[in-house]
């Protein structure tokens, strides 16, 4: 089942509407994003906490990696380019960090405040091989320029 990215959109405006501080519109896009897709399997956020580093914001989840270096794996690639990861094959991945050796496909999108900054990338794992498409990755992409656009 795909995901209806404008249905998810609405909710996801709704229960942040007036919120500006980031950790808390990444604990509840981590919640409601998890659940809105079976193929879903780790959904949460790497937070920019220092040049060229990341450390685990909220997510929903088997554990996740503490820290990535923006040297290294999918979520740092997502970082250094700025640009959406779409990982068919997780294995294939030069440097992919494996923090659960169950998933299989990943998408990473970078996360912007207002100004256009950097703070986080968005991370989705799955346990199915080329679980994700570009309708996904356009669909999150709205919804992240939509809510974190009054973070300062």
């Amino acid at each position: 089942m795909a995901v209806d990215y404008g249905a998810l959109e609405k909710v996801l405006l709704s229960l942040t509407e007036g919120e500006t501080d980031a950790v808390a519109l990444m604990a509840t896009l981590a919640c409601e994003i998890h659940q809105s897709d079976d193929r879903f399997d780790w959904t949460g956020f790497y937070r920019v906490v220092a040049p060229e580093l990341l450390k685990i914001g909220p997510y929903q989840g088997g554990h996740g990696c503490l820290v990535i270096p923006f040297s290294r794996g999918v979520c740092g690639a997502a970082a250094r380019t700025g640009e959406v990861q779409l990982v068919d094959d997780v294995d294939a991945f030069p440097g992919h960090i494996a923090c659960a050796s169950s998933t299989r496909s990943e998408i990473v999108l970078p996360v912007r405040n207002g100004a256009g900054e950097l703070i986080a990338v968005l991370d989705i794992d799955s346990d199915q091989p080329a679980a994700f498409t570009r309708e996904d990755a356009d669909g999150l992409a709205r919804i992240l320029e939509k809510v974190f656009v009054n973070v300062g």
